[in-house]
């Protein structure tokens, strides 16, 4: 990766759009991006990092409250109750994950049972006359 991308390097790097670049930055999900002097944003490859990992936690359903919470504990830095927190605050997530996982897995298996048994009914009708 280069030293730096601009704001639309960064949105195709991270497949977020410009104005969620932005937006994340406003609202607090991202430190203050370095600028150069001509005010245009440049992403360091920490800052895409820590975006891809706001990605995750977005994509399994961490709500933008919590990821606040743990943006601003990160900005605190790494002391006991900072990181304390910031694994709990995982570790709760990653909880709440693995029970909706089951619930999937489960609702997969009925998916599959009826699968089945439509592709039985196929075949039977598929079959010669007896």
């Amino acid at each position: 990766m280069t030293t730096s991308l601009t704001i639309q390097q960064a949105a195709a790097a991270t497949g977020l759009p410009v104005h969620t670049l932005r937006y994340y930055e406003r609202i607090g999900l991202i430190d203050a991006v370095p600028r150069q002097d001509n005010s245009h944003r440049r992403y360091r490859e920490e800052d895409i990092l820590w975006i891809e990992f706001l990605l995750k936690m977005r994509s399994t359903g961490l709500p933008v409250k919590q990821m606040l919470r743990y943006a601003a504990l990160r900005r605190l830095g790494n002391h006991q109750e900072s990181v304390s927190e910031r694994k709990a605050m995982l570790e709760q997530h990653t909880l709440s994950l693995e029970v909706r996982l089951a619930e999937l897995q489960g609702n997969l298996q009925v998916m599959y049972k009826k699968i089945a048994m439509y592709a039985a009914m196929e075949a039977s009708f598929k079959s010669p006359p007896g």
